[in-house]
Order: structure tokens, then sequence, then C-alpha cells
């Protein structure tokens, strides 16, 4: 069972779409400021797209759900009850590792928190799609803005995806 917080039939979801990308297993401060940047979206009621499961991913859905926002998880297998426990609504992909460019596609920006290999390959996915990428302490590649906080990230992010 998901935690939800309050009457599902009244959120409505934004018609604004944030990926939010990162490591399942995170290092330094990667988790809190996941979180962080979770609970700026949902406060601002903002759709977060994540990979649905630990880590990053987990941080940034229990940030958004705590503010009361929505999360869609993407995730890998074809089980939904794979998903952390924060999520709005899992969608069991089957896809294995290209759920990636499910989750960097469907959004109208994305924010990179740290990340490994999968990461990276969002990243790449979102560029090639023409999608403004944010980094917080994630890769440092060409066409991706290295942001210092959260709340830049979120903010850069909201414009660019307010700007499509």
């Amino acid at each position: 069972m998901r935690a939800v917080l309050g009457d599902l039939t009244s959120v409505e979801p934004s018609s604004t779409y944030i990926a939010v990308l990162g490591a399942s297993r995170p290092a330094g401060p990667d988790l809190r400021d996941a979180e962080t940047v979770g609970r700026l979206l949902g406060e601002q009621r903002v759709t977060v797209l994540c990979g649905g499961r630990g880590g990053v991913m987990e941080a940034v859905s229990k940030g958004c759900a705590e503010a009361g926002g929505t999360v869609i998880g993407i995730l890998p297998g074809t089980d939904r009850s794979d998903g952390n426990r924060w999520l709005t609504v899992a969608v069991a992909t089957g896809l294995g590792e290209l759920r990636n460019g499910v989750v960097a596609r469907s959004a109208d920006a994305v924010i990179a928190v740290g990340g490994a290999y999968g990461t990276l390959s969002e990243i790449a996915f979102a560029l090639q799609a023409g999608k403004a990428v944010f980094a917080l302490h994630s890769w440092a590649i060409e066409g991706v803005h290295a942001v210092a906080t959260p709340a830049e990230a979120v903010e850069l992010a909201l414009a660019a995806a307010h700007a499509v």
C-alpha cells in the first residue's frame, strides 16, 4: 500500500512534469538534497517523475509526497509493488534500464542529483530530446547546467519547463 496524503480524489496533477534523476545508492548529501528538491517541487504542485525505486528516487518521492505533490514512478520491472512507498502512481514497464528513456522524455525539464551510469543515460536521453537538464553534484557534460542548491535547481527547471 502506498503512503497517500489526503484524499486522492482531490489531487489534481500539474501539467508541469519535472523528472528527478539520481542513483539508487547515493553518496554524500544527495539524499538530503533530493528530498529538498522533492519538497520544493511538491509545494509548487509540480508532477514529479522518477525511476520509482530507492535512493535519490525515494528521497525525492518522500519530499514531494510530504508536501502534497504528485509522484509518478516509472519502474523497470513488471511489479508495481517494487516502487517506493511514497509514489502516487507506480508504472510497471517491464523495460529494465530502457525505462530511463521514458523517464527523461516524459518530462518538461530534468534535475539530476548525483548519480551513476543510469543517471548518465537518462541525462543523455533528455539532452537528445531537447530537454533542459540541471545538475546538482552530477555529471558535468556539455549541455548540462550545473547548479549549487536544490532551490536553484527547482527554480531553473520550472523556468525551463514553462518556457516550453
